[in-house]
């Protein structure tokens, strides 16, 4: 594993995160930027790597806005430093977490991977667009079998603090407003961590084609305001409101189409999204690790 354990937020949770992993023989921590051409090569060099899990990126929205040039460089070139480096010592399979913000202020009912996703609406969603398109490029190039999945609103254990869930729940239990942008109709295809875990094991057991695109969603999009009252209904405790204008760079809605995912990955999502905010509770509650 690569991580730079950015202060993009407290770089303590992150090293929580990975605590628990330290102690298994199978598993090696390397700390620095994926944009090091000489660390990527000493990593390839020490290991034997026959599929990449790139999972690597400028995380955020919202924040994009207010730094793209960062997000060009980690989330774009860092993926060509990847190609590159995979290229050099022939490795050939590539799973990337791309994400539904690609899709953009998308009007179809249900968004399919044969949607048009030139029209992004962020700094962060236009680098996922251009990072599908490099990697359709090196795939056929030097016949490296690729993966892009597009993450649907991922929730659940170690999600990041400044996600909506998270801090939603935080702020209700500590008898703190909520921050609430638009009228509450705004709409999310919320999937549960595990159901995108298995979407990924999946992913890399593949080997039907040699270049997708695959939504990984969880199949029952959710109001604004009906998350507010799950999160109350499993807390037992009402949200106080602060009711803000829609931001910039925020989507109206995301609703997956996995209709894809199933028939090639036998991707079928288990949680229901009150069992999901159960789960995620419950993990607050014991900081399970």
């Amino acid at each position: 594993m690569l991580d730079n354990f950015n202060d993009y937020y407290a770089p303590a949770l992150k090293e929580k995160n990975v605590l628990h992993n330290l102690n298994n023989k199978n598993y090696k921590l390397y700390r620095g930027d994926v944009c090091d051409l000489e660390l990527l090569e000493q990593i390839f060099d020490e290991n034997k790597i026959d599929c990449v899990l790139h999972l690597a990126a400028r995380a955020g929205v919202r924040p994009s806005l207010e730094n793209p040039l960062e997000y060009v460089k980690t989330n774009i070139q860092g993926t060509a430093c990847i190609l590159e480096i995979m290229k050099k010592y022939k490795v050939k399979k590539l799973v990337f977490a791309s994400s539904s913000s690609v899709y953009g202020n998308c009007s179809a009912e249900k968004f399919s991977e044969d949607l048009k996703v030139s029209e992004p609406i962020s700094p962060y969603a236009a680098t996922k667009s251009a990072c599908e398109q490099i990697i359709y490029t090196y795939s056929k190039l030097y016949e490296i079998q690729a993966l892009c999945l597009r993450f649907f609103t991922v929730y659940g254990p170690r999600q990041r603090p400044d996600l909506a869930i998270r801090k939603f729940i935080d702020l209700i239990e500590a008898d703190k407003p909520i921050p609430v942008y638009g009228d509450g109709s705004t709409m999310r295809d919320y999937t549960f961590i595990d159901d995108i875990v298995d979407g990924i094991i999946a992913a890399i057991n593949y080997d039907k084609t040699l270049y997708e695109i695959i939504n990984l969603g969880g199949g029952s999009p959710v109001t604004l305001s009906r998350m507010i009252e799950t999160i109350e209904k499993v807390l037992n405790k009402k949200a106080r409101i602060n009711k803000l204008p829609m931001q910039p760079g925020d989507v109206n809605k995301t609703v997956s189409d996995i209709t894809k995912a199933k028939e090639l990955l036998s991707y079928f999502p288990k949680t229901t999204f009150e069992t999901g905010i159960r789960k995620f509770i419950d993990w607050r509650k014991n900081e399970i690790f």
